[in-house]
């Protein structure tokens, strides 16, 4: 029973097999990812970024068909320039960060869809509004891989400076020439991870692996390396759980992801130390 129930899909099914490494790749790139796209109050930022990459996706498939190659790198040009002519337009009019990077998305967004509608071509819409995990070959899966993998690698080097750039960016920039860096190559590493993500769980979800294990995490710590380590162990059982419920119950897998970690969040605000219940719970010693 449990054999047929947790084991058997990923044993007899290929497809099942690719779906459980990418995911298990995905958790591990984009959850520490978002736990510092949440201290920057940037987590509405990455959902912008997520759909800003649309339109780079539409052009790759127009010019180079269904390839990863192609989208892959129309998404990241794509992504980091709205990125970065947000920062622009920031810093240069009196346009706030927030309402420029807005302004571009939507564009983005809207470029993307009329591309693709223009567009003679037969392309499944929503495969990338919304993914197909279960449908990653073997060039999809060695992109979420490395994307993965350069990611860790990165934020094992520049830990420190990614994480004082995030919690306060002034005194990183007056304590250190390079805060402008670790800020750019931030973004570099969150839109390479919406970039790999997407192909799996589409433009619209991909960045709800990121926010919502991170949200789950900070209602259980207020240690930053805490909430890494529990965001994505969240991220893995939420991307398990997802595609067994998809395979069981006939569903949608990526929506079944998201689903899944959205209820991990909403019964952690119930039960976690620092979730709705706090006030209800007895006070430590000299607690105010």
């Amino acid at each position: 029973m449990v054999y047929d129930l947790l084991i058997a899909p990923f044993v007899e099914f290929p497809f099942m097999k690719r779906a459980l490494v990418g995911g298990i790749a995905i958790s591990l790139g984009a959850a520490p990812i978002g736990v510092f796209l949440m201290l920057r109050r940037m987590s509405l930022i990455g959902d912008a970024m997520a759909h800003a990459i649309l339109p780079g996706a539409a052009i790759g498939f127009l010019i180079g068909g269904l390839t990863i190659g192609t989208m892959t790198l129309g998404g990241l040009i794509a992504g980091l320039g709205v990125a970065l002519a947000s920062g622009v337009v920031a810093r240069s009019t009196l346009v706030k960060e927030d309402m420029a990077l807005a302004a571009f998305y939507l564009i983005s967004l809207a470029l993307g869809v009329t591309l693709i509608s223009a567009s003679r071509n037969n392309i499944d819409v929503l495969a990338l509004l919304f993914g197909s995990i279960l449908a990653l070959d073997d060039a999809t899966l060695l992109l979420i891989v490395s994307a993965a993998s350069l990611t860790l690698a990165a934020l094992a080097l520049g830990y420190r400076g990614i994480l004082m750039e995030c919690l306060d960016p002034g005194f990183a920039a007056g304590v250190s020439r390079f805060g402008s860096i670790f800020h750019l190559g931030f973004l570099v590493l969150v839109v390479l991870n919406l970039v790999a993500g997407f192909h799996a769980l589409g433009t619209l979800l991909v960045v709800g692996i990121m926010m919502l294990p991170a949200g789950t995490a900070r209602l259980w710590s207020d240690d930053v390396a805490g909430m890494i380590g529990i965001a994505i162990p969240v991220a893995l059982v939420s991307n398990l759980a997802g595609l067994m419920v998809s395979y069981h119950l006939g569903l949608a897998s990526g929506p079944a992801i998201i689903l899944v970690a959205g209820g991990l969040y909403a019964l952690s605000l119930a039960l976690a130390p620092h979730g709705l219940l706090r006030p209800l719970l007895p006070k430590r010693h000299l607690e105010a």
